[in-house]
Formats: C-alpha cells, structure tokens, sequence
C-alpha cells in the first residue's frame, strides 16, 4: 500500500502542502460546479506506474514499444466511453477539455473560419471564441447570448445571428447556464447555415451519460468533454463524434495538436467511465440536481435572485450583486469561512469579470460527499448569513464553526482522513 512516507522524506515542502490540500479538501465545503471529488479507484489509476510510459500514437498502432498494457487501458477506456455514451468514436486521449476543443474544431475548420458560440459573459467558455483564447485568435469568433430577462438562450436569435455570420462551426454548451440545452434545435439551426455543431458537454457530461439531460449525441457533428465535473473522474478531455469524423479526430490530436497520452489519466478515465455505467450513477446525477434546485430555492428564498428563476441540472447563478457586493467580495468572503465558490458575470453584468456581479455554485462535489437537500439548505443559509454581514467577524467566526461540525459527518470519498 503507497504511504505518503516517500514523498514526505525525498520533498516535505511539497509533502506539506499536498497535506495542507488534503485538509482543506476535507473540511471545507466545495461548490465549484467544475470540480469533483474522484473514487480511490481512480486516484490509484491516476498514480500508477501508467505515469513512466510514453505511448505515442493509439493502440495497436504506437510509435513506441513496451505498449501492450497501454493498449489494453486504452481501448477499455474507448470502449466504455462508446457505451456509455452510444458514440460511434470516441477518443481519450486530450489532456484538457480545452484541448478537446482545440482538436475537434481544427479537425473539420481552418484558421480564419468563423465560429459562433455562446459568449463568456453570459454563461460560455473561453474556448468558445474569447479574444484571449486560441478559439478567439485562430477563428473570426461571433456571438449568441441569453434573454436579459429570462436568462435563458433564445433559439430564435441563434438563428438570426447565424444566418447573418454565416459562421462555419457553432458552439452549444456553456460553462454557466442552468438550464437544459437543447442540441436538437441546435443542429437544426446548424444545418440551415451549412455549419458544423460542435457540442460542449464538459459540465453536464455525467447528466447527459444517464439520461438526466438530452444526448448531444447523434445531433453534434463533433461532442467533446472533460472527465471530471458531473462525470467524477479524473482531470482530462475526451472527444465523441460519428465515424465519419473519427479519422480526422484522431489525427487532430495525435499528431496535431498532442505528443504522447497521458496513460495514467487514460486509466483513471477508464476508471470513471465504468463507474459511470453503473446503476447508482444515475442515482447520484438526480441526487446532484435535486440538491441544486434545492440551494437554489434557499438562497431565493434569503434575498438572492437566481439567475433564469433556478436551474435543471447541477449549477446555477446567483446575482450577489442584487445586495450590493461583488462576485469577487463574496467568493473571498466565503473562502475565509472553509467554502469555495467562484465569482461570475452574470447576464447584462456591469461589472468588469474580474469583479463581477455573480456567484456560481455547482453541487456535484457536495453530492458524491453525501450531502442531501436538507445539508444543501444549511449551505444555503450559511452562505445568506455571511454575504448579507461580510465585515461583521463574528458572524463569520461562527459559520466558520458551523462548516467544520458540518463536514465532519461526510467524509470524502477516496481521502484518508488519517493524514
């Protein structure tokens, strides 16, 4: 069994603060809607010898020897994506879900080509076609937003802007949108302009996986994803297409945009997405929504409008600036008392991103530790009593206390307390 003892005497400071992560992992409260905590099977894959094998190239077909056991873990990993998906080809091996996305749109577009995505200050992802961002700087980047009112995307626009953009790739999904996408009015808006769908699914793959929300399979050209948020396992991108696209997905990646894969990551996703398949999975999935709705209400419910009136999958917003803070002040303000959340513009936001004007909180985290609606409620009225007296210490003291005896009843999965 590995000990921690190794790395403690060949390197204590790093030893140290990998201890300090641990700690604060166990006794604080995650809701960063991008973050999960993995099984101990999947750290133990991540952590392997896997880490000491270079594997260039895709299995049967490496440019390497010694490969054989790679091959296995790569193609159980492509195998269960394929399933547990319905995919025709799928592809592990992206390092990120940005480089997920880099390969799937240089794999069918050319620099200068214009995509048409969802903009970042209304719930996308910089990879959508952010200036600062290669989408933004390879490709003449448009954008789509969502009703100032309802905060909800409206098809109806989608359309309009595309038919003027004439865009060669569009782009569903979003990194901050709560509410169900639908990728069928997506590709027939796709289809109409003559563009390529790319779906992104990385914050919404493990809903998407058990049916909790519709498939973007079968109606995106091109889905690609990351392995851990709702999907719990480890840090990683994946790519899922129809055959068709498959060739040129492969070599996108390999020799294009990658070297060698990441076979200790491979093996964590194969991990994952076996466990992904299994019944309880989808029993967490509602579990994690469920918990969402709920937060969402408590906080409505305590003077925080919620951004499009709640949420259908595993995050929403909220607007902190509604009671005159900052989505910066509130995300500090939490951290000191042990719970992570992340500031986030929200719709029609006149604060710079930096500042602000939203908090996003996602509960898959929460969820796989075992919290329930009733814990997510006192989340909810934890955070309300100190966003509404941010300078007053002893309030923040004594939510301090309330999140330490909080956690201490829910271990985290795959962490020994012991440490």
């Amino acid at each position: 069994m590995l000990t921690r003892d190794p790395l403690t005497q060949a390197d204590p400071d790093v030893a140290a603060a990998i201890a300090d992560e641990r700690r604060r992992q166990l006794h604080g409260i995650e809701l960063i809607a991008s973050e999960n905590y993995t099984s101990a099977a999947v750290l133990e894959a991540v952590g392997s010898v896997l880490t000491n094998k270079y594997a260039e190239g895709l299995p049967g077909k490496r440019y390497y020897g010694g490969c054989e056991y790679v091959d296995v873990v790569e193609r159980i990993a492509i195998d269960r994506g394929k399933e547990l998906f319905g995919a025709d080809h799928v592809n592990v091996q992206p390092h990120s879900g940005a480089n997920a996305n880099l390969a799937a749109y240089f794999s069918v577009m050319n620099p200068g080509d214009k995509i048409l995505g969802l903009s970042l200050t209304e719930g996308g992802h910089l990879t959508h076609g952010k200036d600062v961002n290669f989408s933004g700087r390879f490709f003449e980047a448009h954008f789509y937003g969502v009703d100032h009112e309802t905060g909800l995307i409206d098809y109806d626009n989608v359309l309009k802007i595309a038919k003027e953009v004439r865009p060669k790739g569009i782009i569903s999904g979003a990194s901050a949108y709560s509410r169900t996408i639908d990728f069928k009015r997506f590709r027939e808006i796709a289809d109409e302009v003559g563009a390529y769908l790319f779906a992104d699914i990385a914050h919404i793959a493990g809903l998407v996986a058990t049916g909790l929300h519709p498939t973007s399979i079968g109606q995106a050209h091109i889905t690609m994803t990351t392995t851990h948020k709702t999907l719990r396992g480890p840090r990683g991108g994946m790519i899922m297409c129809a055959e068709e696209f498959g060739a040129g997905i492969d070599k996108t990646v390999f020799p294009g945009m990658q070297g060698g894969p990441l076979m200790h990551v491979i093996a964590g996703k194969a991990v994952a997405l076996g466990e992904a398949q299994q019944p309880d999975f989808k029993t967490y999935g509602e579990h994690v929504i469920a918990n969402a709705q709920a937060m969402a209400a408590a906080l409505a419910e305590r003077g925080f409008p919620i951004v499009s009136g709640g949420t259908d999958n595993h995050l929403f917003l909220v607007d902190v600036g509604a009671i005159g803070i900052s989505g910066r002040k509130a995300e500090r303000v939490l951290d000191k008392i042990g719970i992570s959340a992340n500031r986030n513009t929200i719709p029609g936001d006149t604060r710079p991103p930096t500042q602000a004007s939203g908090l996003r909180i996602g509960t898959p985290a929460i969820t796989t530790r075992g919290f329930g609606e009733t814990e997510c409620i006192a989340v909810a009225d934890m955070i309300a009593r100190v966003l509404h007296a941010p300078e007053d210490e002893a309030t923040l003291k004594r939510v301090s206390r309330d999140v330490l005896d909080l956690t201490a009843g829910f271990p985290v999965p795959g962490i020994d307390e012991s440490f």
